[in-house]
């Protein structure tokens, strides 16, 4: 491994919301492999919090910014970099779980890469297998349209138009490679990428923040790099299925203010008008499906 990074120069952030014992699995992963840990807890109700304390205090580099309401991820990631001293950003959710190489190696490619202002690993679900949204192009509103209605089948004869924006259904690269987009859930940046583009928009509250950055990275000419070798497990959905018809608002929310920011004025209005109607029906639909299984839950 050419070139290392000093770990002293790694901040990593952690915003936690009643992620369990998960918050502590995370943290135990990165102990020793970082300078300092931040996590900014959004006011959660469980436990969490209080165990992560318990075991590891400040004598490990943990320190805990409580807020006394959620604030949201952005807002929160934001604080954390305010808080943090490092060199490089290390934005890692709750409920992730990083092999014992995998920072170093995220580290070095970055270092190694003058214009790559962003890195992010290979996210595995527990079985092992890949997750969805750790390599992925921009959902620009034409490969949501194709993603939505099942076109993604005539890529294999149109490949410029009929691409949706997975990635992770294709063949895993050998090595890193420059992607639109990573997701939030693993993100490593240079503090020097960060002064440039600007923090989070805090208009998000969770979910398309990522995304957004992504395109705000891309249009500063910084690369986002994909490094297959840097493994993190991701028990996706520890923090938000409690409440999910509460997640699945802010998400579409989110969709909703990222083709209103990034395409309204780049594509015909009479094609944005449907775009954004369909994010609100489909949300009508996923809250309406989540709450009969509420009431036949309860019956």
């Amino acid at each position: 491994m050419s070139n290392p990074c000093d770990q002293n120069q790694i901040s990593l952030i952690v915003v936690n919301y009643n992620a369990g014992d998960a918050l502590l699995d995370c943290v135990a992963s990165v102990i020793g492999r970082v300078g300092e840990i931040v996590v900014v807890d959004n006011a959660s109700s469980d436990n969490s919090i209080e165990k992560l304390t318990n075991k590891y205090g400040s004598v490990n580099g943990v320190a805990v910014i409580e807020l006394s309401e959620n604030l949201g991820f952005s807002k929160a990631c934001n604080l954390g970099y305010k808080h943090a001293s490092g060199q490089y950003l290390f934005f890692l959710n709750p409920d992730c779980v990083v092999e014992p190489d995998t920072i170093q190696i995220l580290c070095t490619e970055l270092k190694n890469q003058p214009d790559a202002g962003m890195a992010g690993g290979l996210l595995l679900n527990p079985d092992g297998t890949e997750q969805a949204g750790g390599r992925r192009l921009v959902p620009t509103p034409w490969r949501s349209f194709v993603k939505a209605f099942g076109l993604s089948f005539l890529r294999n004869f149109f490949p410029k138009y009929f691409s949706d924006f997975s990635l992770h259904d294709q063949q895993l690269p050998s090595h890193p490679v420059a992607v639109e987009a990573i997701s939030g859930a693993c993100m490593f940046v240079k503090r020097e990428a960060i002064e440039r583009v600007g923090l989070l928009d805090e208009g998000y509250f969770m979910h398309c923040e990522d995304l957004d950055w992504c395109m705000r990275f891309r249009e500063k000419d910084w690369r986002i790099m994909f490094v297959p070798q840097a493994k993190v497990i991701h028990a996706k959905g520890t923090c938000s299925r409690s409440r999910p018809i509460f997640v699945e608002w802010h998400k579409h929310k989110g969709m909703a203010r990222f083709y209103k920011k990034f395409f309204y004025d780049k594509y015909p209005h009479l094609l944005m008008w449907p775009v954004l109607l369909s994010v609100w029906l489909r949300f009508v639909m996923v809250a309406a499906y989540y709450s009969c299984r509420r009431v036949f839950a309860v019956r």
